[in-house]
């Protein structure tokens, strides 16, 4: 099992090889797109380190500012984009708005992404 971790003070972003499973913790409000470039390498590196299945969970993601949620759909269209063979499951929670109405959106840019908003 490996874990590999992102840690801001106001987030954390962890990655558990063993679940196959990036979790998003806290609260991203970088000012611009180029901010996040380094959370944009970190999803990059794990989706060419392995193929196959990988689940983004924001279930603990207080909240993402429109330019995360901009970083974050460019991801997901770079993957279909680029064909690159990966199942991606996306979790949620109701209790933060912001999931609700933008989590949907990343299934227009990859219509196999499963979506669970509990």
């Amino acid at each position: 099992m490996m874990i590999t971790e992102l840690r801001e003070d106001d987030y954390c972003i962890q990655y558990d090889s063993s679940l196959t499973t990036v979790f998003f913790e806290g609260k991203l409000s970088l000012r611009d797109p180029s901010e996040y470039s380094h959370i944009s390498d970190f999803l990059e590196d794990i989706v060419h380190s392995k193929a196959g299945d990988l689940t983004l969970d924001f279930q603990s993601l207080e909240f993402l500012n429109s330019s995360g949620i901009r970083v974050l759909s460019k991801f997901v269209s770079n993957l279909r984009k680029n064909e690159i063979e990966i199942q991606l499951t996306v979790l949620g929670s109701k209790e933060f708005t912001w999931q609700s109405k933008s989590l949907r959106n990343l299934q227009k840019f990859m219509p196999s992404l499963i979506l669970n908003i509990q």
